[in-house]
């Protein structure tokens, strides 16, 4: 055991095509960390996203998942202890009813009666959804469906969790929602987004990717108030949002949730 949730060591992916989206990345994220995986359309974000339960294979390089090395024999064991959100949450809303939906994963490991049933139940409760849970997935709001979309993938009990571009597409108040949802949850997290306040408030380290490479990595303060850095990667805070003071504002308010 490496002490890590995940551990990257050279990782690169070359496509069929011959594309190099990802190129000798390096990334060890501790259990509990919250990394905001950041960068331009293209980056390679999503590419590195996709490795980490094995829906893409390495072309160099390895992935490891608490301790477990990512390979054909250990993927179904890894697949259990990483949660993939995708951006489109009809990705993962496909039954008749969100409650079909939210037991289809963890039902695909097995899981049978009243453990499926608390499991689901637990994680529909989480995110605010038990009263939708009859519905069609199509008859949701986008929120819902993003919220709906997330319990499915917390109803298989992961350790950690992959989000790609949470916030897309949501209105103010979904936003909100959302990211009250995500900051208690206990899972390490890695928020894929373009979305700077967003990965701010819910991150305490960010990482770029660009050109298939790290180019930088540290606390989100750091990155999120360098402005030269932001501008080198095609990165941009929203006109009038000052970073120094939401994330003075979010220190405060953690100081005294603790």
């Amino acid at each position: 055991m490496t002490g890590y949730a995940i551990e990257i060591a050279g990782l690169g992916h070359t496509y069929p095509d011959g594309h190099v989206a990802l190129d000798g990345v390096d990334l060890a994220v501790r259990p509990g960390e919250r990394v905001a995986l950041l960068g331009p359309n293209g980056a390679g974000k999503t590419t590195l996203m996709l490795h980490l339960n094995g829906v893409l294979t390495p072309s160099a390089g390895t992935v490891a998942i608490n301790g477990m090395r990512l390979s054909r024999k250990t993927i179904r064991d890894v697949r259990q202890q990483v949660g993939l959100v995708f951006q489109d949450p009809d990705d993962q809303l496909f039954m008749p009813t969100l409650i079909e939906d939210v037991a289809f994963g963890p039902a695909n490991f097995g899981v049978r009666g009243e453990q499926l049933a608390g499991r689901v139940n637990a994680a529909l409760d989480v995110v605010a959804m038990t009263e939708h849970a009859r519905r069609s997935p199509h008859h949701l709001s986008g929120g819902q469906r993003r919220r709906g979309a997330l319990a499915t993938v917390l109803a298989c009990r992961p350790d950690i969790l992959v989000l790609d571009e949470p916030s897309a597409n949501l209105d103010p108040v979904a936003r909100r929602e959302l990211a009250q949802t995500l900051a208690d949850l206990p899972q390490t997290m890695l928020v894929v987004t373009h979305d700077l306040p967003y990965a701010a408030q819910l991150c305490d380290r960010a990482v770029i990717v660009d050109d298939g490479h790290i180019v930088a990595d540290g606390p989100i303060a750091e990155i999120l108030c360098d402005a030269e850095l932001l501008a080198a990667h095609r990165l941009e805070l929203p006109w009038g949002f000052d970073a120094e003071v939401l994330l003075a504002a979010r220190t405060g308010a953690d100081r005294a949730h603790t």
